[in-house]
């Protein structure tokens, strides 16, 4: 992914902010709402499309656009910046390719290991018990 590109595509958005804060809530836009289209991005490529459809497709709408919104400073400078953040975050984890896993067989000094300790508890067992007086 092309940082500079994708962060070129992003569209912002300021709304107000809900919640308390008094009378400065309701003059200032200081919640920022992201929004990225990831069908039409030139950032993408069609692989890195698929890894995100597949990753993080819970997050996008049904346009295939990732919203993210930020409303946790007083300041939209700052709610920019965290969302942001934030996005790259996002897409960061959307397109980590996971590792292969291999098959691996135990080796055999560790089945003999495990074996010969089952043997043990079996024989410690045992003795506990009361012995046969026939």
């Amino acid at each position: 992914m092309n940082k500079k590109i994708a962060i070129q595509e992003l569209g912002f958005k300021a709304v107000r902010s809900g919640g308390a804060g008094g009378q400065h809530v309701n003059k200032v836009s200081t919640k920022v709402e992201l929004s990225f289209d990831v069908e039409n991005s030139k950032a993408l490529t069609p692989n890195q499309k698929k890894r995100v459809y597949r990753q993080i497709g819970s997050k996008l709408t049904r346009d295939n656009i990732l919203q993210l919104s930020c409303d946790e400073s007083r300041s939209q400078h700052r709610n920019k910046d965290l969302v942001i953040k934030r996005f790259l975050e996002t897409m960061r984890t959307g397109l980590r390719v996971p590792k292969i896993r291999r098959k691996t067989k135990p080796k055999r000094s560790a089945i003999e290991k495990r074996l010969k300790s089952k043997k043990r508890n079996a024989e410690k067992k045992a003795r506990r018990q009361r012995p046969d007086m026939r």
